[in-house]
């Protein structure tokens, strides 16, 4: 998952999270040393995000802890897939090895992951932390496991850019009333976009990598995303009312 959430006195931690095929193991182990494996991992982002530099030391593992048995091949965009459970589905039919998403990405076929975007849930960075080394991580592994017939692997949770802040091209966001009418771009899931609707703005789903067009165009006026992502993303520099709690 990528799990990314809010600000504005509300708060939501940015976690990540990878999945992969779970045939990959033992098809390694079968294979000869003599045949080189190869895996297509992707993440719907750029080269300037914290996803690919993550993938980029996952290629650099792999590809040395193999003695060049395993390569790892880079599919940074949307070259494989544009939508979570787009790619969640390559996972599952082996047209994707690895996978790293958000929480709302992997809603749409792991709707109960909405859990990590809960205002409030979790109080800071050291109980976050806590919460993803726990028991916590390895049920819902199971759980996802189970739900997809043994296709999918969630192999980890993290923290890919801190809390989440609602920043906008309009005006500073100081209290929920600030942020009535806004057009606010959300991921599909479900949860996000009622609390959008509960502080009086309009949630407006669009993938992640149409963003900044969307910004460009009028289409939205704000997003709530982790300051990584807004500096990544390189999103409009209009986009001057970040507020961080």
């Amino acid at each position: 998952m990528k799990l990314k959430i809010l600000t504005i006195n509300l708060r939501g931690f940015c976690v990540g999270a990878a999945f992969m095929g779970t045939g990959l193991v033992s098809d390694a182990q079968a294979a000869s040393h003599a045949e080189k494996i190869t895996l297509r991992a992707t993440a719907n982002s750029n080269e300037n995000d914290e996803d690919y530099d993550g993938l980029v030391v996952f290629k650099n593992y792999v590809e040395n802890a193999s003695n060049g048995a395993i390569a790892v091949d880079l599919f940074i965009g949307t070259q494989l897939c544009s939508k979570g459970a787009e790619c969640l589905q390559g996972i599952a039919d082996g047209s994707i090895d690895i996978y790293i998403s958000t929480s709302g990405g992997a809603a749409g076929i792991f709707p109960y992951v909405q859990v990590l975007d809960l205002p409030y849930l979790l109080r800071d960075d050291r109980i976050a932390e806590e919460v993803l080394q726990s028991d916590f991580v390895r049920t819902m592994r199971a759980q996802m496991l189970a739900d997809s017939g043994d296709t999918i692997r969630l192999m980890t949770i993290g923290n890919t850019g801190g809390w989440r802040n609602f920043a906008n091209t309009q005006r500073p966001i100081q209290k929920p009333s600030d942020m009535e009418g806004l057009k606010i771009r959300t991921v599909v899931a479900d949860l996000p976009q009622e609390l959008v609707k509960a502080l009086g703005a309009s949630p407006t789903p669009i993938p992640w990598p149409e963003l900044f067009t969307s910004f460009q165009t009028g289409v939205v006026e704000g997003s709530k995303n982790g300051i990584t992502d807004v500096m990544g993303m390189k999103i409009p520099r209009r986009r001057s009312a970040i507020h961080d709690p």
